[in-house]
């Protein structure tokens, strides 16, 4: 086989039907949806409407969505903007270790720079967070608690419904990094986390590049970090990117309410690779055994590294990671097994497959059988 694609975490192919979508807003509506004249009036409408059609598939105001140029930037709307605006009051945060780079890399930046202090939760031995350690966390300064849906490098599910409706009961806000949920667990709207700030990605679910939401429930307002423009609603500056916009709605409303990753099916080819890895000397599995997202299944493998890992199964044409795409080159440890007590030799050692729509039964079979020779094959390369 020349190329099995195993990095659905990553990013996914953009859908024709995506496509087709988006390329009136590359063509014959060009505007700028904030001028006033005819062409800008046709961009505008052509805005309102993604914006009244996600809101629709979300069930919520169309003025609790906000467009933004993906899941990054929506984790730092979400923290840094709503430290802004609590700053003079709630300097507290509360965060898990295990979360992605853009979530911790904005909470650092608020400790660092504006004197928050941070709570980081416990994490067991799978990366998941009880509803008690985050009660016992929260202080009547607590500003915000961010917790992701779902691990993004080993899959684990957090319980955010029920965090969500803690911090509520608290009078605290709660942002989720759901990125890595949609279109692979069930979607009924965007209040089944309970969250008030809830981070989007386009391109997780065959959607573009470059584009992303964020839900903020109303009456929330967080401080805008670009600024000099008045657009979506004073909230982020900027004229907007009206064909990823376009792409990122359509590509949610067909991709997520009916899951694209079938579950049942990319389970069990998860579990077939599962077996196969873990069958192999010095492989230990990684991630919650149950609770996890269905298309993803992570492990270390002793003896060797992630960047070595990933480069012989790319000489193998098998595309997989060895953690975050947002970390890809790092030399450092996974952070998230760090996080779990995986001494550093072996974090360093993480691989993951992250199965898609794309994938087929042979494929699974074939990388299957192919595993431990190619573990061992990097083992040699790697004593060298």
């Amino acid at each position: 086989m020349s190329e099995i694609y195993f990095d659905y975490n990553a990013t996914t192919a953009l859908d024709p039907a995506v496509r087709e979508a988006m390329l009136p807003l590359l063509g014959e509506t060009w505007g700028n949806p904030s001028s006033v004249h005819r062409v800008g009036r046709a961009a505008r409408a052509a805005l309102d409407d993604a914006r009244y059609r996600l809101a629709a598939c979300w069930k919520c105001r169309p003025s609790e969505v906000v467009f933004t140029s993906g899941g990054t930037e929506s984790n730092n709307l979400a923290i840094l903007g709503t430290a802004q605006i609590l700053r003079d009051h709630r300097r507290h945060l509360v965060a898990t270790p295990v979360e992605h780079p853009a979530v911790l890399q904005s909470v650092r930046l608020l400790v660092r720079r504006d004197g928050f202090r941070v709570t980081w939760l416990p994490v067991d031995a799978f990366g998941r967070v009880t509803v008690e350690a985050v009660e016992e966390a929260i202080r009547p300064d607590t500003a915000l608690v961010t917790v992701m849906a779902a691990n993004n490098e080993i899959g684990t599910l957090q319980p955010v419904a029920a965090i969500g409706t803690l911090c509520r009961g608290k009078g605290v806000l709660f942002h989720t990094d759901a990125v890595q949920v949609f279109g692979k667990q069930p979607f009924t709207d965007i209040h089944q986390f309970n969250a008030d700030l809830v981070s989007v990605c386009a391109h997780k679910f065959h959607g573009p590049k470059g584009a992303g939401a964020l839900f903020v429930r109303s009456p929330l307002q967080p401080g805008s970090l670009v600024i000099g423009g008045a657009q979506e609603n004073e909230r982020r500056g900027g004229t907007e990117n009206l064909a990823a916009i376009v792409g990122l709605v359509e590509a949610f409303v067909r991709f997520v309410p009916t899951p694209v990753f079938v579950d049942a099916t990319l389970r069990e080819w998860a579990e077939q690779l599962a077996q196969a890895a873990v069958a192999v000397p010095g492989v230990v599995r990684r991630g919650h055994p149950i609770q996890r997202l269905s298309n993803t299944v992570a492990f270390t493998v002793a003896g060797t590294d992630g960047m070595a890992l990933v480069a012989g199964l790319d000489l193998d044409g098998i595309c997989a990671s060895s953690g975050s795409a947002c970390s890809a080159g790092s030399l450092e440890p996974s952070h998230v097994l760090q996080a779990i007590d995986v001494p550093p030799a072996e974090a360093n050692a993480l691989i993951r497959f992250s199965l898609g729509r794309g994938n087929s039964t042979a494929e699974v079979r074939w990388v299957a059988d192919r595993l431990e020779a190619i573990f061992n094959r990097l083992r040699c390369v790697t004593r060298r």
